[in-house]
């Protein structure tokens, strides 16, 4: 019983501690990966970071409205026997 109220009352300081707000730096003794071939400068930690476009594509398929009929699909056979 004391254990499950002592991890009761330390669960929100878990919780709390876990959120890092300072920037991201490489460790010391550790570089940021080398240039891309043909760039001279290397990216920062926040363009390491960001999503490339086929990472996290846009929505590019409109939400249907209202109910339509499927058009036929020469690949939807019965199962075989």
């Amino acid at each position: 019983m004391h254990c499950k109220s002592v991890c009761l009352c330390l669960s929100p300081l878990l919780l709390a501690a876990c959120g890092q707000t300072a920037d991201l730096k490489p460790l010391p003794g550790h570089d940021l990966p080398q240039a891309p071939y043909g760039q001279k400068e290397k990216p920062t930690a926040e363009e390491l970071l960001e999503l490339r476009t086929q990472a996290a594509p846009e929505r590019s398929v409109e939400l249907r409205k209202r109910s339509e009929e499927r058009e036929d699909d020469p690949f939807d056979l019965p199962p075989d026997d």
